[in-house]
């Protein structure tokens, strides 16, 4: 249902993201990601690698790093896309928000609710 492949939307160091390989329908469940939680007072560790880009909160005290392509998913404030945590299993769930075209790109907004459009914390240490 979904691939890796190089992302047009991404001009990071790895240039992927994450396709449907067949025509999805709004609501259906795209991939589940495990997570490696840590708590938030460790995250001055990981500020210091390449991870940092890559971690969501999770929770209240804690942060997370996504297996699986949960960490591949691209950011779009018109997302296709969205997540829900699954505290009970330890994922993060990603379900198609729109009907998805095969080939399409999967995106994701990165504030976590589709309709947020705050700045991106990346975007915010550029305009510092």
């Amino acid at each position: 249902m979904i691939e890796i492949k190089t992302s047009k939307l991404s001009d990071g160091e790895f240039n992927r993201g994450v396709f449907a390989t067949c025509n999805i329908e709004k609501g259906k469940l795209l991939h589940e990601a495990p997570v490696i939680a840590y708590p938030n007072d460790e995250h001055q560790h990981i500020e210091k690698t390449l991870l940092a880009d890559y971690a969501f909160e999770y929770g209240i005290n804690h942060s997370a790093i996504l297996l699986g392509y949960g960490m591949l998913f691209n950011h779009s404030y018109q997302p296709n896309a969205n997540y829900e945590i699954n505290f009970d299993n330890h994922t993060f769930e990603f379900y198609a928000y729109t009907d998805i075209k095969a080939g399409e790109e999967i995106l994701i907004n990165y504030n976590g609710d589709v309709d947020i459009n705050d700045p991106l914390w990346f975007n915010q240490e550029e305009e510092s």
